[in-house]
């Protein structure tokens, strides 16, 4: 998607590449790399709190939310943003000021969805993970508020990782069930997968209205992109490298 993106606006030296970086060499090899020509980095799970912590400075967004998926290299200092929320929000089919959500999920992509959701101005965002008291922690910190079983709300914002299970098999992990979505508005599944999820899936055979993982990872890729090469973003051109099969 990135070099896609790279390529369409002529930057012909520049390219994306994936570092598998383990969570205890995070900060040396963040700390090594504007030296070896980079401009920024995406930062997935499991690192993106501790990204933050690395950033000489931060985006009121990021710092807001506790969690940064975008560092970049600027004049020496390591820059924070949270590029996951504004994408969230701009991907969905309706506004979601006095809306209700429920977040399922407590780790960095739910901090921004709450945070989002919240700043978007939801009526209540409702916050459930299998360790109640991660939800909790959350909550006391974004506001929200946790709940123990699913609470019908307008939007479903999966941030676990168990849609990356490809099997219907992956709802005996969430507090919802299949014929459970009929009571939502929207879908969103922060997974991203070329294939449809299992809840996407669901959701769609109930014709009930979804945002997929890819949608909001080319969204927040377009905003990363922007900060790193200081240019606008070739969205479709994303959109299309993303989908390709």
């Amino acid at each position: 998607m990135h070099n896609a993106a790279l390529a369409a606006v002529g930057l012909a030296g520049w390219r994306y590449q994936l570092l598998p970086v383990p969570p205890e060499r995070l900060a040396d090899t963040v700390r090594a790399l504007p030296a070896a020509g980079f401009r920024g980095v995406n930062v997935t799970i499991p690192h993106k709190q501790a990204a933050l912590a690395l950033a000489d400075e931060a985006t009121a967004r990021a710092s807001a939310i506790g969690a940064a998926n975008t560092l970049s290299f600027e004049a020496g200092r390591i820059v924070a943003d949270n590029t996951d929320a504004p994408a969230l929000i701009a991907g969905l089919p309706f506004s979601a000021a006095g809306k209700t959500a429920l977040v399922l999920g407590a780790g960095g992509s739910a901090r921004a969805a709450v945070w989002a959701l919240t700043d978007a101005g939801a009526a209540e965002v409702r916050v459930w993970n299998r360790t109640p008291e991660r939800a909790a922690r959350l909550c006391a910190e974004l506001g929200g508020t946790s709940v123990a079983t699913a609470v019908a709300s307008d939007l479903l914002v999966n941030c676990t990782s168990s849609g990356l299970d490809a099997s219907e098999a992956m709802f005996k992990s969430l507090p919802v069930d299949a014929d459970d979505l009929i009571g939502y508005r929207c879908v969103i599944d922060l997974v991203y997968s070329r294939s449809e999820t299992p809840l996407v899936a669901a959701a769609l055979a109930r014709s009930i209205p979804v945002l997929d993982g890819l949608e909001i990872l080319v969204g927040q890729g377009a905003l990363s992109f922007e900060r790193f090469t200081r240019r606008p973003a070739p969205v479709d051109v994303m959109r299309s490298a993303a989908r390709a099969p």
